[in-house]
């Protein structure tokens, strides 16, 4: 009766009667013992969205638990009152959207919403890719900054993404996502806001921008290497139903990649994302369409960004491949550019998240370069000191920190056609390069591990399982190092999560993933190459399937 009566609390301030008549039909039929109704009055008021790796993401639908126009007028309610607290003078935020369901509604609110406030709003495009709003923070000098997008995740999904900076954060995190203690700040701010239907709104301070101009021009300055040669790159390119086609495609051909052939049936936003199963540019199959085309054509390269274009996924032409094509791992492109750009005279330093491989600080070793380690996730990486190129290993990529301080699937793109371009003048593959790095630095490979749950509970129960029990040995070399992130790792912030080293280099960290019910495990292997002698291939997948089986047991997923 609590949970009812909460419910009908929610519903009676929703300001959206359609989501304020769902969950009341919902808490009416519950009330005469509809089972399944009352399932859903406690999914949708399961505890307010908290702000995790990305900020606020979740279902959209009705309830404190759902992304909705109610949850969205109290966060931005909650974020105007602590932006207001620590910017000097009237400040500003910039208010961009994808094409998800709710999208555009969303964003229309938060921009009503911060302009009662006394907030200045820049309203950007709408249905527009992340890298823009994130772009336009250091563009406009904005002190605080909102992208709703749920990513990657699946059609049912939106969210609710927060950067910082003008003068509320400066420095290396000028412009970045937010991080502690600004999350907990802005959760109590939004908290204590008053009901979504008391939360004032007006048009009063909001002006209409649009910097696409300024952001085509500063990805596609990122291309290098002989033009002819960028003109010749046979480019194959999906958009995966997503709103990033037409700003990349137009991008690469000012960049003079003008032989840009788009996947047709997937290069008009759509939030049901029809032809993919999940619209994630690493799941199985979600390239299924562009190889096909790319083997038509006779591509050299597949370049597919995720639905709001902040990742990058690229395959290449593989002989061994039943298809003819293979996908590259976000650590095997984080490498590659990592070693492209610091061979051009790149200056900062180079930094990935904790979870991807250690094969980039050895080449930022080999260039003298510095290289620094993160938390996961790019409100992290991208506040590393100096920084000149960052990634993470789930293809997200920031090629230019002097523009966009978050990962930018756009701009990625340039360099990495750069890239390839460049090697195919060269008479020489991506696969060559690797074996080439693979020689100077040791042969890394590295692979997931990933337990999708249907109890969130289950996550928690199974990282304890992992603290209590660590394996003293794992593919027959003993373990030496098992480190538990909470309490924090070489200066880094505490995290959840568990790293356990071997003897012989191998490496798994396990961390619940921070946007969806999944306890994910990154394993890493790494072997000396003899010279004259193949790359070991064969030995490092049976590392890595050893491991893998080792830690199914221990986990008990």
């Amino acid at each position: 009766m609590e949970l009812l009566e909460r419910a009908r609390q929610w519903a009676s301030h929703d300001p959206d009667p359609a989501t304020a008549s769902a969950l009341s039909a919902d808490i009416e039929a519950a009330e005469r013992g509809d089972e399944e109704a009352a399932a859903r009055v406690s999914a949708a008021m399961n505890g307010p969205l908290q702000f995790g790796t990305a900020g606020l993401r979740g279902v959209v639908g009705p309830g404190e638990s759902r992304m909705n126009l109610a949850v969205v007028s109290r966060a931005t309610a909650g974020l105007c009152e602590v932006v207001k607290r620590h910017a000097t003078g009237t400040p500003t935020l910039v208010v961009g959207c994808d094409a998800r369901y709710g999208s555009s509604e969303f964003a229309t609110a938060a921009c009503r919403v911060a302009s009662a406030a006394g907030v200045r709003v820049l309203a950007l495009p709408q249905a527009n890719p992340t890298p823009l709003t994130s772009f336009s923070m250091l563009h406009f000098d904005a002190d605080a900054g909102v992208m709703v997008t749920a990513s990657h995740n699946p059609a049912p999904d939106n969210g609710y993404k927060v950067y910082l900076g003008g003068s509320v954060v400066q420095g290396d995190g000028r412009g970045v996502q937010i991080v502690p203690p600004f999350d907990a700040e802005i959760a109590a701010a939004i908290e204590a806001a008053p009901p979504a239907d008391e939360v004032p709104m007006n048009d009063d301070l909001i002006e209409a921008v649009d910097p696409r101009e300024e952001y085509v021009a500063c990805a596609s300055a990122l291309a290098s290497g002989d033009a002819s040669a960028r003109e010749n790159l046979r480019i194959v390119l999906t958009a995966m139903h997503g709103v990033g086609a037409a700003i990349t495609s137009r991008v690469l051909a000012e960049a003079g990649f003008t032989n840009v052939s788009l996947v047709a049936a997937q290069a008009d936003p759509d939030p049901d994302f029809p032809t993919v199963p999940f619209p994630n540019p690493e799941e199985a199959g979600a390239l299924d369409m562009a190889i096909e085309q790319a083997c038509e054509q006779g591509a050299d390269l597949i370049i597919a960004v995720d639905p709001d274009a902040d990742r990058c996924a690229l395959a290449v032409p593989d002989p061994a491949s039943q298809t003819g094509w293979s996908p590259l791992s976000g650590d095997q492109i984080g490498s590659l550019i990592g070693e492209f750009l610091a061979s051009r005279g790149l200056t900062g330093s180079l930094a990935n998240s904790i979870v991807s491989s250690r094969l980039l600080s050895r080449i930022a070793r080999a260039h003298g370069l510095e290289h620094h380690t993160t938390l996961t996730g790019f409100k992290w990486i991208a506040r590393a000191p100096g920084l000149g190129f960052g990634y993470e290993e789930a293809i997200g990529f920031c090629s230019d920190p002097a523009h966009v301080r978050d990962k930018d699937g756009i701009a990625t793109s340039v360099v990495a056609a750069s890239l390839v371009a460049s090697l195919k003048t060269q008479g020489r593959s991506v696969w060559d390069e690797l074996e080439r790095l693979a020689r100077l630095h040791g042969l890394h490979v590295s692979s997931p591990l990933t337990f999708r749950v249907d109890d969130i509970e289950q996550i928690a129960s199974r990282m304890a399982r992992l603290r209590a029990q660590p394996p003293s040995v794992l593919a027959g070399s003993p373990v030496v190092e098992v480190s538990d992130l909470a309490q924090g790792y070489r200066g880094l912030p505490p995290t959840d999560g568990v790293l356990v080293l071997t003897e012989a280099e191998d490496r798994v960290i396990a961390r619940p993933s921070g946007t969806e019910p999944k306890l994910k495990c990154y394993l890493e292997v790494i072997l000396p190459v003899v010279d004259g002698e193949p790359l070991p291939w064969g030995q490092a997948r049976e590392r890595l399937e050893a491991i893998k089986a080792a830690f199914a047991e221990i986990i008990g997923l």
